[in-house]
């Protein structure tokens, strides 16, 4: 029998500590996000009025928990991943697959991270504001990068995991 060192769906222990911060990061933005919910409901159905404004602060934690989440999927090995084909090869070839399968997650976060950058630079540049409450665009959008980054961070991190050769 086959026996892991880890289970696929959970972090390695080298990386299972810094992995509480995500999860209640992503944990509190879900909680602010059902806390405007219901406020808005119950002021909407109290008072025929609505906090049209909280529209602005759900779609950035949706964003917000969106992106801390995928790092904790890549980190976890929890994300969604195509293995039918990967599975039936040979085990040099699987390995390789998942070479490929990084750099090429790698590369695209990276990318994000780049441009996302420069988007929050230029909207703070040109003092750019939100459309529901006039804040600074770049508030929001500079999460973009920082968050890119740390599923970067993941993703290497499971990388130097899974091929470091030690499995702890």
């Amino acid at each position: 029998m086959k026996e892991s060192s880890t289970n696929e769906h959970e972090a390695s222990p080298r990386i299972r500590g810094t992995l509480r911060i995500d999860q209640a990061l992503a944990a509190g933005a879900m909680a602010l996000i059902c806390l405007i919910s219901i406020a808005n409901v119950v002021v909407r159905y109290t008072t025929d009025m609505s906090f049209a404004f909280t529209e602005e602060f759900s779609v950035f934690l949706l964003v917000f928990m969106t992106l801390v989440g995928s790092a904790l999927a890549f980190a976890t090995k929890g994300h969604l991943r195509i293995a039918f084909f990967v599975d039936r090869m040979p085990k040099k070839y699987q390995k390789l697959a998942e070479v490929v399968s990084v750099a090429c997650t790698l590369v695209v976060f990276a990318l994000v991270c780049y441009y996302g950058a420069q988007f929050a630079y230029d909207q703070w540049e040109y003092e750019e504001t939100s459309a529901g409450l006039g804040y600074p665009s770049w508030i929001y959008s500079i999460w973009l990068p920082i968050l890119a980054g740390l599923i970067i961070i993941r993703v290497l991190q499971r990388a130097f995991s899974d091929f470091g050769g030690s499995h702890d």
